[in-house]
């Protein structure tokens, strides 16, 4: 993975607990210091992308949602595979 935004989220969801979320804010600030704020919409881009890759879950209150039609604030989470429907 060439993306340091993509790593940041990765490393940051890995050193916290399993079912733990992180906001992007957290992202933006390990990757930007006290520049942080520029680095939001680029780090929403690259949770979309890891989306896409099936690495983690983009939710609002809780659940996840289209990555494609975001509006307001996030949480990204490792992916959670879903039961099978029976």
């Amino acid at each position: 993975m060439d993306d340091p935004l993509e790593r940041t989220i990765l490393d940051l969801l890995a050193s916290r607990a399993p079912t733990s979320s992180i906001c992007p804010s957290d992202a933006a600030k390990a990757a930007g210091g006290d520049d942080w704020r520029p680095l939001m919409e680029p780090v929403r881009e690259a949770a979309r992308r890891l989306v896409a890759r099936g690495e983690v879950d983009i939710t609002q209150g809780g659940e996840p949602v289209d990555p494609s039609d975001l509006h307001g604030p996030i949480r990204i989470r490792r992916h959670r595979h879903r039961p099978a429907d029976t």
